[in-house]
């Protein structure tokens, strides 16, 4: 068998995204201190309103105990609170703070440039596609 690992589609996948990330990655870190998970529990609240950890889990597709230790960590930072639901104690609902709103607005904003940076130089038909393709794989 001739299997050539750097032509199977999940490793170009996560090499792709790896190398795509990695300077947002320097940005959010170099500002706010925060690691990849904290960035995508920030941006899920920022970008979907109040919801809870579990929310998070099911809609971001990432592990329980990482969004916990993500939230610990912005709630450290006061970039989020946490409020236990009446009717269910053993569920909280998770709220950006003031602080929290502006960090993801920032970031947003860092994001939306890294994106255009990104695509620089391919086509907007090329680009169209490479979104469209990666929604698909992603089930998006």
């Amino acid at each position: 068998m001739n299997f050539d690992l750097t032509s199977f589609l999940p490793y170009l996948l996560n090499q792709a995204a790896e190398a795509a990330s990695l300077d947002f990655q320097r940005e959010y870190k170099a500002r706010y201190g925060m690691l990849r998970t904290e960035w995508r529990v920030l941006f899920h609240l920022g970008r979907y309103g109040d919801m809870s950890a579990r929310d998070i889990v099911e809609r971001a597709m990432i592990h329980k105990t990482k969004v916990s230790r993500a939230v610990a960590a912005l709630e450290g930072r006061r970039f989020l609170t946490r409020k236990s639901v009446e009717e269910d104690r053993r569920r909280e609902v998770l709220s950006l703070t003031p602080a929290g709103r502006e960090a993801f607005a920032e970031l947003t904003a860092l994001a939306e440039k890294h994106d255009v940076a990104l695509m620089e130089g391919v086509s907007a038909e090329d680009a169209a596609v490479v979104r469209r393709v990666l929604r698909g794989i992603a089930g998006l």
